[in-house]
């Protein structure tokens, strides 16, 4: 017997944290009845419905990875209409974005139908690693770069750089083109690391994600995952 928001992940429905929503909503039921409780075991012969559609469990996973284009919304669909990243993918299957760029920034995003890999990709205590490139006002200082290398405060709780460097100053139009890595996952957090120091960014991009990078893909290009990446990507656990 498993857990029933872990069967609804790995049906491709949602991730982990979300199909634990959905349960507390009362949205799930199980063999006809509305199962509202977190921790519920199910058997692998229930019938599981979710929004009262019934659920696939022999769903073929696939995982893809994507460089988003500047106003994409990091989204399966939008009220306002407007692009998302699941227009980029040609695929029939039910892939999700796991976790969210701004609309504004760019970048690598993972879309999958496998509940299991978004849910480790997501949780904090995983750490993964997230490399970003941003263009911001002003020139950075030693006061600055001894901040950003000690830690930066941003909504009452310190955020720490696993790796930080200045690519290129351009002192005429002063501006600053800098690399950083962090594990955090809170929302804008990159903006406000930088924002904290008076340094606003202009333009932000994600280069890496864990040990996957850019490599070739351009801008709305995406690329199907490989079965070593994702056993890797398992193994960041």
């Amino acid at each position: 017997m498993e857990r029933l928001q872990k069967v609804i992940a790995e049906a491709g429905i949602t991730s982990r944290r979300k199909a634990e929503e959905l349960i507390l909503k009362g949205k799930v039921r199980v063999n006809g009845h509305v199962v509202d409780e977190l921790g519920t075991k199910v058997k692998g012969n229930d019938v599981v419905e979710v929004d009262g559609v019934m659920i696939n469990k022999d769903i073929v996973k696939k995982y893809y990875l994507l460089n988003k284009p500047r106003g994409v919304i990091s989204s399966v669909s939008d009220d306002k209409n407007r692009s998302t990243v699941r227009d980029y993918i040609d695929t029939d299957e039910r892939i999700y974005p796991v976790g969210r760029l701004d609309y504004d920034t760019t970048g690598l995003i993972i879309l999958t139908n496998d509940g299991e890999l978004a849910n480790l990709l997501m949780h904090p205590k995983n750490k993964i690693p997230k490399t970003y490139v941003a263009k911001i006002e002003g020139l950075l200082n030693k006061d600055d770069i001894d901040r950003l290398r000690s830690g930066i405060m941003v909504d009452g709780r310190k955020v720490y750089l696993e790796n930080f460097k200045i690519r290129d100053k351009n002192f005429e139009k002063k501006t600053s083109i800098v690399e950083i890595t962090i594990v955090e996952g809170r929302n804008h957090v990159v903006k406000k690391i930088f924002e904290s120091l008076h340094h606003p960014v202009i333009r932000l991009s994600r280069i890496g994600i864990g040990f996957l990078g850019i490599g070739n893909l351009a801008s709305g290009e995406y690329r199907e995952l490989s079965i070593k990446e994702v056993k890797k990507l398992y193994s960041l656990k």
